[in-house]
């Protein structure tokens, strides 16, 4: 399978701290590469690892340490005690796409490819970025597109989509591009399309609503002092981090004890964001707007 290079790897690892003999997750295994790096720092530690996509299925490492749960990072509390484990020394995530999603025609992710708008991580899953587009009114394809794409032409690209669909209905990642293409600005239509096509992703997949989830489960699975560590890809994400490793929660709305002490269950290992070096970006393009934020569970974290 042709995934993606781990990104920021040695700053992961190194920000997860690990125990030899700890218990560790990877919410996002893809084509395994930082699952494979964290089971070279452990002994008689266990890592488990979670992928929604059949495809990452054949990338397991043949590893008595190891499980794989073919399921989203939602479930992450419940497929931890049906595991066995209730608590964890540490939580790594990479939300990035992998190279194999946009390299793989059919899975339909990019826009450089005529291919089936499906866009689905989970291909049990019923809902395909055509349904979305076939299906939506046109004030929640504007939305969509305005909050999860930071597109401002969206309400017009939404009338066009709606107005489409009533002669033909979008099957094709071609049929969208025709509609896209019409309101690109000059000399920025690839960035526009990845834009659009993003919206899409997070929306079939519910992307904000699983990291929303999944980051509430974090402090109620972590050990004390556990480490948990984030690679994002886009403001919406990183803000979402950013805010819930400050706050405690997405909002970013700071709350205070009766002596006006800041209550938050973490303590910030990295006070300034982590990003890839000039040439991590140079040898890895996918890297170049990664973020990476890590945490740790407070002691006094009740």
């Amino acid at each position: 399978m042709d995934y993606h290079i781990p990104v920021l790897l040695n700053e992961c690892i190194e920000g997860l701290n690990i125990n030899p003999d700890g218990i560790y997750v990877d919410l996002t295994f893809g084509g395994g590469g930082h699952s494979k790096e964290i089971l070279k720092h452990l002994t008689t530690g266990k890592l488990i690892s979670f992928d929604q996509d059949a495809d990452a299925a054949a990338n397991m490492p043949d590893d008595e340490r190891f499980i794989f749960v073919p399921h989203n990072f939602r479930f992450l509390r419940n497929f931890l005690k049906y595991n066995g484990y209730e608590k964890v020394d540490g939580i790594l995530a990479d939300l990035g796409v992998s190279s194999h999603h946009f390299d793989t025609a059919e899975r339909g992710f990019s826009f450089r490819f005529d291919a089936p708008l499906d866009m689905r991580m989970n291909q049990r899953a019923s809902t395909t970025a055509a349904d979305i587009l076939n299906t939506y009114n046109e004030e929640d394809i504007a939305r969509l597109l305005f909050i999860y794409g930071e597109i401002k032409a969206s309400r017009k690209i939404a009338k066009d989509i709606v107005n489409l669909r009533e002669e033909k209905l979008f099957e094709t990642t071609g049929d969208l591009q025709d509609v896209l293409k019409r309101y690109a600005p000059r000399n920025r239509e690839s960035k526009f399309l990845a834009q659009a096509f993003q919206a899409l992703r997070i929306e079939v997949n519910g992307e904000m609503d699983a990291l929303n989830e999944m980051l509430n489960q974090v402090p109620k699975v972590l050990k004390k002092n556990g480490r948990v560590a984030v690679i994002t890809y886009h403001s919406l994400e990183d803000r979402m981090v950013k805010n819930f490793f400050k706050t405690g929660n997405i909002s970013g709305k700071q709350s205070v004890d009766l002596y006006g002490n800041r209550q938050t269950p973490f303590v910030l290992i990295n006070r300034k964001v982590i990003l890839p070096s000039e040439k991590e970006q140079e040898e890895n393009s996918r890297s170049r707007s990664a973020k990476l934020r890590i945490a740790g569970l407070r002691e006094d974290y009740e």
